[in-house]
């Protein structure tokens, strides 16, 4: 085809269209390559080559340098053979026409078309026939042939439990469904195909034998032993090009097993079969004056010996049955006549016979009488079988039913909005498909369980078991389970009876793999570690819980249940990397840790000791109140400020331990329980309980590092102040308080609490301008603070001060 200007080639199958269209695209490219199928339909303007289904085939050829029909054998096909008949005898291309198929049609071919130039391509390989089987001796790469789905199913449930499974093939699948059965056969995921004769036609298989399971069929009239040529179309599945097949029968089944005759054995090894004596027909171009005029088109016997009128089709007998129905009473003009016989011609997917879908028929033309079906009816009908869940049997029927609704969609005069609808039913007909080729291969697939089955009384521990860097425990690509950390847990959709079968196989590699995977921790920067609460994590697990010791930062690790059963030498040198990065990661509290060194100092005597204790108590800071200030000698304070402390109006602290890193890593650490403000900002929010770190002023709390900083100025103001006059009042500066974030009355709450008063500056009289009097301010701290400062001093020889120099 592609070797002319243009093409168009008629397929059986939609799956052929599609294969041989997307072989085509890659040749010509995608603009130049158009899919015509009664469900799908890929027309870009400039296409010159196109794709069908022989139903969707243009009677004409559209015109075509070139037209080929395939499988034109299938003209004698009851139900389907009259449109074959007709693209026989009328479409032509301008330079060649070809029609492939079965030598069995050679000699109609001579009768009707007696200038067609026949020529023939032998079978390269030959097929033998080896008898009956039984199933747990069917060879690998088998496909195994059924007449019925429940046959289908039983002996692909049967080769689940004794072979690891089976893909499973019905012409009840959507063409999706079956390319992900096939794709899982050709892959070696398994070793077994079993399929009803839908296998016989469009699906290249790596098959070495064919068994038969039965040999007699229902071909929609009677119960009937297959021909010879139905046979061999499906035997000849075994063997590709060049390599040999073979063919039998499946033994051992309930029933007697079925067996070829000496002459079917003869006809399908030497591929020798009796030709066919007709054609069927039906009139191609019937006239639509009326519907009984339509009707009797239909019916009219063909006038060639060679053709035999067609057995009447379900688009005939639903014709026929609703033109006796009301729904047909205004079905009178020849366009009419036309459309009425376009929604009868919809083909029946559903297959839920005759009644069921003319009433289905009636109910879209009464839509289709008026006018189109609107877009909003059409996508709620789509959004209806948008269901993914249920059985196979149940997706069956949702996918026949929206491949009716692909097939309306397609129709140009039928739906608005025609593009964006027939899209979102091929995109529900894919979900579905997805979904039953997951159910079929759920139900009639379980590889995992026969890769471990193939292993029983073998050391389990030789198994290609593999621990991934997700965590997932696999043997061969198939699931055992998962670790998360170094904790193993069985896959939860693994049946209860494989449970235990597959904790033993992952148990015996997993104390390899689980120490491989910590030395390989080990040996990382461990940037996947987390702190906190008082744990080290890695992946959300456990890896040693952290206890904090009296006397130093650096806390003791305790390793978890999981780490301490790994092999003795991943397991230290997970704790020793672990150990490292807890000392790199605790170098922000280095602080804290010299109030620890220096509350051990025999130097810093007691009252100092207090004080660091004091300190520690409270992470890096603690009020002047709770402090004990008043029994610490002044010439400790250099020791103290020399490691970092600061004296402040209101509170001791360390500034170093006030900043985010440590906040957050005491937090971490579970030392210090108090609520944590991450980033430490300048100020927040006050409440009943405060951040780490912060003091409250007024509905504010501030930093106590830069509480300090304000209240110093303020003091330095006073002082400057009074430097002048002892008693005179002053003006501080809120510029700083309110730069930082501080509201004013929460800077006056602030300075309130270290004894500073505010005076308000009365207001300029009216009518008076200039600038605004400031605001005065006078230090009075309360009298408790006062005595605490400067307690008083006893008299002289007095009893009381006999006791001080005892407390002294």
């Amino acid at each position: 085809m592609v070797a002319h200007s243009s093409g168009c080639m008629g397929f059986p199958l939609r799956l052929l269209a599609r294969e041989v269209y997307d072989r085509v695209r890659a040749i010509k490219g995608d603009s130049q390559v158009a899919l015509i199928t009664g469900e799908e339909r890929i027309e870009p303007n400039t296409a010159r080559y196109l794709c069908c289904t022989v139903e969707a085939m243009p009677r004409d050829g559209a015109g075509s340098a070139f037209v080929a029909l395939d499988e034109a054998q299938l003209a004698a096909d009851r139900e389907r053979g009259h449109i074959f008949t007709d693209r026989l005898l009328n479409t032509r291309g301008r330079e060649e026409t070809m029609l492939l198929g079965s030598a069995t049609v050679e000699p109609l071919v001579r009768q009707l078309i007696p200038k067609a130039e026949i020529s023939d391509r032998p079978r390269f390989s030959t097929l033998k026939h080896i008898g009956p089987r039984k199933l747990s001796r069917l060879p690998p790469r088998s496909a195994i042939v059924a007449f019925s789905a429940e046959q289908v199913y039983a002996v692909a449930e049967m080769l689940r439990r004794f072979r690891g499974g089976a893909a499973v093939v019905m012409g009840a699948l959507s063409p999706e469904t079956r390319n992900k059965q096939v794709a899982l056969f050709q892959s070696g995921e398994v070793d077994y195909i079993v399929a009803t004769d839908a296998i016989g036609m469009g699906l290249n298989l790596d098959v070495n034998h064919v068994a038969f399971a039965g040999l007699t069929k229902f071909d929609g009239v009677r119960m009937r032993r297959l021909l010879p040529a139905e046979m061999a179309q499906i035997a000849g599945r075994a063997g590709r090009h060049q390599r040999d097949g073979t063919f039998g029968t499946l033994a051992g089944q309930r029933s007697e097993a079925p067996e070829f005759t000496d002459e079917e054995v003869y006809a399908i090894e030497e591929h020798r079969f009796a030709p066919l004596t007709h054609l069927f027909w039906r009139e191609p171009e019937p006239r639509f004056d009326s519907l009984q005029r339509l009707i009797d088109d239909l019916e009219a016997t063909p006038e060639d010996p060679a053709l035999r009128l067609a057995p009447e089709a379900i688009d005939l007998t639903t014709l026929k049955t609703l033109a006796e129905d009301a729904v047909a009473i205004n079905v009178r003009s020849p366009g009419m006549v036309r459309r009425f016989w376009e929604a009868c011609s919809l083909p029946d997917f559903r297959q839920r016979g005759p009644d069921v879908h003319a009433r289905f028929v009636a109910r879209l033309w009464q839509d289709l009488s008026e006018g189109y079906l609107g877009a909003d009816y059409v996508a709620a009908r789509i959004s209806e079988l948008a269901n993914m869940a249920g059985d196979i049997d149940t997706l069956q029927g949702r996918i026949a039913a929206i491949r009716s609704w692909a097939y309306i969609c397609q129709r140009p005069d039928w739906v608005l909005a025609r593009d964006e609808m027939a899209s979102r039913a091929r995109g529900v007909e894919a979900k579905l498909s997805d979904a039953l080729h997951a159910r079929l291969t759920e139900r009639f697939v379980n590889r995992r369980t026969a890769i471990l089955m193939k292993s029983l009384g073998e050391d389990t521990g030789m198994l290609p078991i593999t621990l991934s860097e997700d965590g997932s425990v696999t043997v061969e690509d198939e699931q055992l389970g998962t670790v998360t950390g170094f904790r193993f847990a069985v896959d939860p959709g693994a049946r209860h009876e494989d449970r235990r079968m597959l904790l033993a196989a992952a148990e015996k590699a997993l104390p390899r793999l689980l120490g491989q995977r910590a030395e390989a921790l080990a040996a990382s920067d461990l940037a996947e570690i987390e702190l906190g609460r008082g744990t080290l994590r890695w992946k959300g697990e456990e890896l040693a819980r952290l206890e904090v010791r009296d006397g130093t930062v650096t806390p003791v690790l305790h390793p978890s249940r999981e780490v301490a059963a790994l092999p003795n030498r991943a397991s230290e040198a997970l704790l020793s990397a672990l150990t490292r990065w807890l000392e790199a990661k605790l170098a922000p509290l280095e602080p804290l840790e010299r109030l620890h060194m220096a509350a051990r100092d025999p130097e810093a005597g007691s009252q100092a000791r207090a004080l660091l204790l004091n300190l520690i108590a409270g992470h890096g800071y603690t009020s002047r109140e709770r402090a004990g200030i008043e029994h610490l000698p002044k010439e400790m304070r250099p020791f103290l400020r020399k490691i970092g402390v600061t004296f402040g109006a209101l509170d001791i602290f360390a500034p170093a331990l006030l900043k985010p890193a440590p906040r957050q890593l005491l937090s971490a650490l579970g030392i210090d329980r108090r609520p944590l403000q991450e980033a430490m900002l300048p100020v927040i929010a006050g409440g009943k309980k405060l951040p780490s770190g912060y003091r409250p002023a007024g509905e504010q709390a501030i930093r106590i590092d830069l509480a300090e900083k304000i209240l110093r100025a303020a003091h330095e103001a006073r002082a400057k102040a009074q430097a002048k006059d002892r008693r005179r009042k002053f003006v501080v500066d809120l510029a700083l308080p309110i730069s930082i974030g501080l509201e004013q009355d929460s800077v006056i709450r602030l300075l309130g609490g270290a004894g500073f008063r505010i005076q308000r500056a009365r207001p300029l009289a009216e009518g008076v301008c200039g600038p605004p009097r400031p605001d005065l301010w006078e230090w009075r701290p309360s009298r408790r603070k006062q005595e605490r400062a400067a307690p008083a001093q006893p008299r002289e020889g007095s009893a009381f001060a006999a006791l001080a120099d005892l407390i002294r």
